[in-house]
């Protein structure tokens, strides 16, 4: 009967299982045995390319260049800061890799990953600083694995992983590295990963095993075999079908997990394309972390025929500006802030310390473990700058310190104390000395959130307008004003404002030796001829026991007309007295304005009235056809709604943050001004291709400079948190390729600096790609009327590739 046979071919079926199980329970146990005494340099592909991409999330990213073997770092995130390595149990260290379609921003070029700083913090936490025992620490454990790496390619072994591919063709072939380090990981991943491959072993066991038992059973009861073997086969086709089903869904799954893959990859595809058009490298100089192109260019200052006159510090611009990226001086972190800032900073930023052993008697600088000391000292107040600027005051109460005095120049001004101690008189120092002997004196002060720049009293002018300072000052400068008909001096003369005073604190003036004497002497009869009215030597105070001279520039001609000699020479009346890019000096000195309505022959409002009020002779002035005045107040109106409505809360910034400030293209100062309330300084730059704005800009108590963005500007790398261009790059992509102009922002800029765009929509996108490709973060986009506005910022990635700057090799 049907029941009969069904019931006999189910209890044979039962033991017949019963035998197969337990074959397959052996062989697995079998394998499995095998598999765990296999030699520990075996390895086994990943199936599970999920479980893969969550591992590698876990430890970070790393792309290995094959045909050097050089390994290259690249974190998960763009401004991740750790540095993560897996050791072999051979002392070797293994990265962990990722594919590169999963990648950020196309960084499977190898110029463009990125080395990571210790001290970078995520988007998403602020990560605790290193102590220096940690990093120490990890120095040394570096130096061993390095150690035990060169040990093995000199020996001949190999670090035991593979690389394997799990995207089964997808994604252009997806790699992984399978080590030793992680044999409990492979374990997991194999035993999820390969159960369709033990399916199919399985499978395969059982229907052999099925085969011979067939066989013994057509011997005994070959009536019934045929039967069996047909309900067999009827019984098995619900089980097909649920496999079947099974599968699909599987496979089902498997699509929708690949078209969001291939959605994602995508995108990042097309963010790498963006990328992969810049190439970017380190660049390798002498200088190393402290380049400055036009200042460092040892080529042309070994060419110079004479260095009597400073020839040697001033600027000798390559003629291909670099487009390479300065190197992060070893254990950079970011800057302490404003007004912490002013008295210490980290030793590591600005890692020199021969100001500290020259000028630490002087309290200049002194290091104190991880940090830079600076008690506020100089070689003419050694006791402190607050007592000496007081009295300066107390001499000359005309002076008025932050409302008639707003704007003054500190020639040589060392580590910036005199102007950083001046910000609590509300006064703006722009503060100068030379990249020389006195090592970082100018990065000293940048790091601590003061105004300066490097520029020397050499063959040139200063690269500022005429009579726009209210005050300037010398310390000891070590400036030889008396000279060559006292061609130095004539040139503080074109900057001084009429009626404004050169404060002099010197040797000369208080010292009885004979080389003091004759300075003395010849200081005094310049000064005369120059008709400057010496007005008081302040003798020896108690704390600083040093003298002061004030010298106050006539604010008439009547003292220049009536001179018996010519002496020193009135310049040629074609001579501006404005134009100051790459002009050379010469010894003659300019008569002052005495029209009312001229620029110089009235005195500034105070301030800080001064600041929004129009200057009284700016309507002779004519910028881009417009009505001066008119133009200059609603540009601060414009200046003041864009900074409250979107700069402070729309766009990303911490402002809390920032310090250092440069607007790129300054017209009349309006963003500067804008920004008063904040604790910013503002570095104005008005380009020599646009109207002569500057003197417009001094005149409101504010700070600036004339420079040609085609050229390295005068500054250390890492000067600046943020930087402003207002419609610059659309002007200059006419005169200078924009590659070598980024690189100098990223020079200029710290990281974590902020870069703001306003430009064009094609302006926009090519500063945007060449951002990303140095994979920096983009904080805000807007567009309107083919106008656009773009937030970046900058990160602490370097590229591993180098480009040696042959003119700035020692």
């Amino acid at each position: 009967m049907a029941s009969g046979n069904w019931s006999l071919s189910d209890v044979r079926k039962s033991s017949n299982h019963c035998s197969r199980l337990a074959v397959v329970v052996f062989v697995a146990f079998s394998l499995s045995a095998i598999w765990i005494f296999l030699p520990s340099s075996t390895t086994f592909p990943v199936q599970n390319p999920d479980l893969l991409h969550q591992e590698n999330n876990n430890l970070g990213q790393k792309v290995t260049d094959g045909s050097s073997g050089n390994s290259q770092i690249q974190s998960q995130d763009v401004v991740n800061n750790d540095e993560r390595s897996v050791e072999t149990e051979s002392g070797n260290t293994v990265q962990p890799t990722k594919a590169d379609s999963a990648n950020r921003a196309g960084t499977n070029q190898e110029e463009k990953i990125p080395k990571e700083s210790s001290n970078m913090k995520t988007s998403s936490e602020n990560k605790p600083e290193k102590s220096d025992i940690e990093s120490k620490f990890e120095d040394e454990t570096e130096d061993i694995q390095k150690s035990n790496h060169h040990k093995g390619v000199e020996t001949g072994e190999k670090p035991n992983m593979e690389m394997r591919n799990t995207d089964g063709g997808q994604n252009g072939g997806e790699q992984t590295m399978a080590s030793e380090g992680s044999d409990s990981d492979e374990k997991l991943n194999s035993s999820k990963g390969n159960d369709s491959d033990m399916d199919d072993s399985t499978k395969r066991l059982n229907a052999q095993d099925s085969l011979d038992e067939v066989k013994q059973e057509e011997k005994e009861v070959n009536q019934n075999s045929q039967r069996v073997w047909e309900d067999q086969d009827k019984n098995s086709e619900p089980q097909v079908a649920d496999n079947n089903l099974e599968t699909q869904e599987m496979l089902q799954e498997s699509n929708d997990h690949s078209d969001s893959s291939n959605e994602i990859t995508a995108q990042q595809e097309s963010m790498s394309k963006e990328q992969n058009d810049y190439v970017w490298r380190v660049c390798n100089t002498t200088a190393g972390p402290d380049y400055i192109p036009c200042l460092d260019n040892v080529y042309a200052v070994r060419r110079l025929p004479t260095t009597m006159h400073y020839e040697h510090r001033e600027r000798h611009c390559p003629d291909n500006p670099p487009a390479c990226l300065v190197p992060l001086p070893a254990g950079y972190r970011k800057p302490i802030q404003w007004p912490i800032s002013r008295d210490k900073i980290w030793f590591y930023n600005v890692p020199h310390t021969d100001l500290a052993r020259v000028k630490g008697g002087q309290n200049w600088v002194k290091v104190a473990g991880e940090y830079l000391i600076f008690p506020g000292g100089g070689t003419q107040f050694v006791h402190g700058a607050i007592p000496y600027i007081d009295r300066i005051e107390a001499a000359k109460p005309a002076i008025a310190w932050g409302k008639r005095t707003r704007v003054i120049l500190d020639v040589g001004c060392g580590v910036g104390s005199f102007g950083g101690y001046l910000f609590e008189r509300d006064v703006l120092t722009m503060s100068f000395a030379p990249k020389d002997e006195h090592e970082a004196q100018v990065q000293f002060a940048l790091e601590r959130g003061i105004p300066a720049m490097l520029a020397v009293m050499g063959t040139k002018r200063l690269p500022f307008p005429s009579g726009v300072f209210d005050a300037i000052h010398c310390a000891r400068c070590r400036v030889p004003w008396h000279i060559e008909g006292g061609k130095l001096l004539l040139e503080l003369n074109r900057l001084l404002r009429p009626g404004g005073y050169f404060v002099w604190s010197a040797t000369p003036i208080y010292r009885k030796g004979p080389e003091d004497l004759g300075i003395w002497k010849e200081m005094s009869k310049l000064t005369t001829a120059m008709c400057w009215n010496f007005t008081l030597i302040k003798r020896k105070d108690k704390m600083n026991k040093v003298s002061i001279a004030l010298y106050r520039k006539p604010t008439s001609n009547e003292c220049i007309e009536s001179r018996t000699k010519n002496e020193p020479p009135l310049c040629n009346g074609l001579d501006d007295a404005n134009s100051a890019w790459n002009v050379t000096l010469q010894a003659c000195m300019h008569k002052v304005p005495t029209d009312m309505s001229e620029r110089g022959s009235q005195w500034p409002e105070n301030w800080p009235h001064r600041l929004g009020k129009p200057p009284y002779w700016l309507n002779k002035v004519a910028v881009n056809g417009k009505a001066t005045q008119g133009d200059f107040t609603a540009d601060y109106e414009h200046w003041k709604n864009i900074i409250s409505q979107t700069y402070l809360n729309g766009i990303g910034v911490s402002w809390s943050s920032i310090r250092n400030v440069m607007d790129m293209r300054a017209v009349y100062g309006g963003f500067a001004a804008a920004l008063k309330d904040l604790k910013v300084w503002v570095m104005n730059v008005v380009p020599i291709d646009s109207p002569d704005t500057l003197p417009i800009i001094y005149e409101r108590g504010l700070i600036g400079i004339y420079h040609d963005w085609c050229e390295s500007f005068n500054t250390y790398p890492r000067s600046y948190d943020l930087l402003h261009a207002d419609n610059l790059f659309a002007t200059l992509k006419k005169r200078c390729k924009l590659v070598p102009v980024l690189a100098e922002v990223d020079r200029i800029l710290r990281p974590e600096g902020i870069l703001i765009v306003r430009d064009d929509m094609e302006i926009i996108s090519e500063i945007e790609s060449m951002a990303k490709s140095l994979q920096w973060e983009v904080r805000f986009t807007h567009s309107e009327d083919n106008t656009g506005l773009l937030c970046v910022q900058k990160t602490f990635w370097r590229p591993v590739n180098v480009e040696t700057i042959a003119s700035a090799i020692a």
